[in-house]
């Protein structure tokens, strides 16, 4: 089995900054793509950031300078910098990995979401 644990949610004024770190621990042989999605109140889930094993980005049209995602491989932890935040940021921010637990059996996981609130 594999947990992700998350952390570094909070409440903040429009223009401050956040950091979230996702740290991964269990029958891991190796973690795959790295992500954060976020569901905004009413809305679907949908992806901010996604970082693969080779550190290739990816980011939501919406966060692009102004969110950073990385990734320490050795202690398989994903982060996100949320710089010049906005309330339309507001929303449960989930992390997600993608992982190998043997070597033929890759599984999404999830976190339990870690709210972040932006008022203006």
């Amino acid at each position: 089995q594999v947990q992700l644990v998350e952390s570094g949610g909070g409440l903040v004024q429009a223009g401050g900054s956040l950091r979230l770190s996702c740290a991964a621990s269990g029958s891991i042989l190796r973690i795959n793509d790295m992500g954060w999605y976020h569901q905004p109140p009413g809305k679907q889930r949908e992806l901010v950031a996604a970082i693969s094993s080779g550190g290739t980005t990816t980011y939501a049209d919406s966060v692009k300078g102004r969110f950073t995602i990385s990734r320490d491989n050795a202690k398989n932890t994903v982060y996100l910098q949320m710089n010049s935040l906005k309330p339309e940021d507001t929303a449960v921010y989930l992390c997600h990995a993608r992982v190998a637990t043997t070597a033929w059996l890759v599984n999404d996981y999830w976190g339990q979401g870690t709210q972040v609130t932006v008022s203006s």
